[in-house]
């Protein structure tokens, strides 16, 4: 075995021809269109961009902060009607109030008038 050459696969000589650095050399790509090009050409063809649409700041109204040290540990989380949530919250914010310290008031008041109809 030791002795014996491999077989031809007959295209031995026209490896042994080419010449590598006669191959065409790749394109520069100093050609690319600007971003803004590429975008235009895609509105053109009806693409959609996926990024999210910018949203104006001046639509969007900050919340305010409300935490303060008030020493309440436990939570209570309600499942609400958002108009609900606006007037309890513009409510509190009349009166200075935390939204804790709103709801507290609010049982308060709901304990009394049941008192009143026993």
């Amino acid at each position: 075995m030791a002795g014996k050459e491999r077989a031809s696969l007959g295209f031995g000589d026209e490896l042994d021809d080419i010449d590598p650095s006669a191959w065409a050399k790749p394109k520069s790509r100093d050609g690319k269109p600007t971003a803004e090009v590429t975008r235009q050409a895609a509105e053109a063809m009806g693409f959609r961009s996926r990024e999210p649409a910018k949203i104006e700041q001046a639509a969007v109204t900050p919340r305010l902060q409300r935490r303060r040290r008030t020493g309440r540990t436990a939570q209570l989380n309600l499942k609400l009607k958002p108009e609900t949530i606006d007037v309890f919250t513009r409510v509190a914010d009349a009166q200075g109030w935390g939204l804790g310290e709103a709801f507290e008031r609010a049982v308060e008041l709901l304990e009394q008038s049941s008192a009143k109809e026993k």
